[in-house]
C-alpha cells in the first residue's frame, strides 16, 4: 500500500467555489500588483510595444538598436563584450552582428589591443540612424514616463538598477 500526499493547500490562498465571478466584474490583480516582477513586465510590455512601432521605420528590433547604442558609445566593443552586457548568448550576436553589417550600419576590424579579437565600429550610415533612433528612443522615454516627475524617473531607473546589478 503506498500512500499518496495530497497538495498542501496554500494559507493564503481562498479555496476554489463553484460560482465564477461574473465576466464583467473587474479582476482581483492585488496579490500580483505588490510584485516587482509582474509591474516591471507590464512596465516593460507597454513602452516596448511602442518601441518596435517607432523603431519600425529604422527596422530596428530592440536588440538591434541596444547593440547600435552600445557600439556608438564603445567603439571598437568587442562580440564578448556586448554579449555580457546585453545577456545574448554568443551565437545570437554573431547573427546580429552579421545582420547589422549586411544592412551597412556596422564593421568589424581587427581590435587594436588583443589580436584574437575583432572591435564593433558603426559605419557613417550606422552613425546616422543611430542618432536618429536614440532620439526617438529617448522621446519614447519621455512620453512613456510623462506622468513621473524628473526626481521619480530617475530614482525608478537607479532603483531597477539596483535589481539587476
Amino acid at each position: 500500500m503506498s500512500s499518496v500526499r495530497s497538495p498542501k493547500k496554500s494559507p493564503s490562498v481562498p479555496a476554489p467555489t463553484d460560482t465564477a465571478a461574473p465576466a464583467n466584474e473587474p479582476v482581483d490583480t492585488g496579490f500580483l500588483r505588490t510584485l516587482v516582477g509582474y509591474n516591471t513586465r507590464r512596465a516593460a510590455l507597454s513602452i516596448i510595444a511602442v518601441f518596435m512601432e517607432r523603431m519600425a521605420v529604422y527596422d530596428l528590433k530592440v536588440v538591434d538598436f541596444s547593440v547600435l547604442s552600445l557600439v556608438a558609445h564603445n567603439p571598437g566593443i568587442t562580440s564578448r563584450q556586448l554579449c555580457a552586457t546585453l545577456s545574448v548568448l554568443p551565437p545570437n550576436m554573431v547573427g546580429l552582428i552579421a545582420a547589422l553589417e549586411r544592412r551597412g550600419l556596422i564593421e568589424r576590424r581587427p581590435h587594436p589591443s588583443d589580436g584574437r579579437a575583432m572591435g564593433v565600429h558603426l559605419t557613417p550610415a550606422g552613425v546616422e540612424l543611430t542618432a536618429q533612433a536614440e532620439q526617438t528612443a529617448a522621446q519614447l522615454e519621455e512620453d512613456a514616463t510623462n506622468r513621473l516627475t524628473a526626481a521619480e524617473r530617475k530614482t525608478l531607473i537607479r532603483l531597477l538598477q539596483k535589481v539587476y546589478d
